[in-house]
C-alpha cells in the first residue's frame, strides 16, 4: 500500500493555482498615509502647470474685479450680488479644473497604474479632494479679501463667514468635478457637463430673482440644489451681524452635498476611459 499522502492541504500547489497569482486585496478603509501621498503627488504635478494654478486662483479674483467696475455707477448692485458670486465663481472654476485634471489622469493611464497598487478608490478621491481643497483655501481667501477689503463689498456679518461659504463652494465644485469626470471620455465632454450640472443651478439659485418668486415647480427643484444653499448662506452674512441658524443650515447642506458627491465619485471611479 502506498504511503503517499493525498490530502489536499499537504499537496504542493500547482503553478496555475499558486497563491501568488491571486490579485492583491483592495484596501477597504481610508488610509491617511495613502491619501496624503496622493494629495502630495497631485500638488507636485500642479506645481509644474502654472496655467492651471492661475485659472484656479486668479480667475475668480479677475471676475470679481470686472464685476465691481461694471457696476461702478451703482455700488449697491455690486453689494447685492457680489457676495453670491463670491461663492459661485470658485465653484465653477474648481468644477472645470478638477473634472479635466481627473479625466487627464485616466486617459493617460496614470489612474490605471495607481489603482493597480494597494490604493483604494476612496484614498484616491480623498487625495484629490485634499489637494484641490488646499488650492481652494488659497483661492477663496484671495477672492474674499479682494472683494471685502479692496473692492469695498459691504457686508453686515463677518468676512470670515463669507470665506467659509466660499471655501465650501469650492470644495463642492471639486467634488462635482471628480464625480462627472467618470462619465466623460474626453476633455471636451468634461467641459460639456458644465451646462448640464452648473448652469441649471446658476439659474435657479436665487441670484437673478428670489426663489419664492419662481414657478412652484422650479422653486421645488431649487430646494434640492446645493448652489441655492450656498447663495442663501452668503445672503445671511450680507444681512445679519451674527451667525444665524439659517446660515448654519445652509453651510451644513453645502458641506453634506460635497461629502455625498465625493462618496459617489469614489463609487463610480473607473480606471480608464473606454
Amino acid at each position: 500500500m502506498s504511503t503517499t499522502s493525498t490530502t489536499s492541504g499537504t499537496s504542493p500547489a500547482s503553478p496555475g493555482t499558486s497563491a501568488s497569482a491571486a490579485p492583491a486585496p483592495r484596501p477597504n478603509a481610508l488610509s491617511l498615509s495613502r491619501t496624503t501621498a496622493t494629495a502630495t503627488r497631485v500638488l507636485r504635478q500642479l506645481r509644474h502647470d502654472p496655467r492651471t494654478i492661475a485659472l484656479m486662483i486668479l480667475i475668480p479674483c479677475v471676475m470679481l474685479f470686472l464685476l465691481r467696475y461694471v457696476f461702478d455707477g451703482s455700488p449697491a448692485t455690486f453689494d447685492s450680488i457680489g457676495a453670491s458670486l463670491l461663492g459661485i465663481f470658485p465653484l465653477i472654476t474648481m468644477f472645470l479644473v478638477t473634472s479635466i485634471a481627473t479625466l487627464r489622469e485616466r486617459t493617460s493611464g496614470t489612474l490605471e497604474r495607481l489603482l493597480a497598487m494597494p490604493l483604494g478608490k476612496g484614498d484616491l478621491i480623498a487625495g484629490y479632494a485634499l489637494a484641490f481643497g488646499a488650492l481652494a483655501i488659497v483661492q477663496s481667501a484671495l477672492a474674499t479679501g479682494l472683494a471685502v477689503w479692496f473692492l469695498g463689498l459691504d457686508v453686515t456679518g463677518s468676512p470670515w463667514l463669507l470665506l467659509l461659504v466660499a471655501l465650501l463652494d469650492a470644495l463642492l465644485g471639486t467634488a462635482l468635478g471628480l464625480f462627472v469626470s467618470a462619465f466623460a471620455s474626453s476633455e471636451f465632454q468634461a467641459v460639456q457637463f458644465m451646462p448640464a450640472v452648473i448652469f441649471p443651478q446658476l439659474l435657479l439659485c436665487g441670484l437673478f430673482t428670489p426663489r419664492p418668486n419662481m414657478h412652484p415647480v422650479l422653486e421645488a427643484i431649487s430646494d434640492v440644489l446645493p448652489m441655492s444653499y450656498a447663495v442663501d448662506g452668503m445672503n445671511e452674512v450680507l444681512k445679519h451681524t451674527d451667525m444665524t441658524a439659517d446660515f448654519v443650515r445652509d453651510a451644513v447642506v453645502v458641506a453634506g452635498c460635497a461629502l455625498l458627491v465625493l462618496t459617489l465619485g469614489a463609487a463610480t471611479l473607473r480606471r480608464r476611459t473606454v
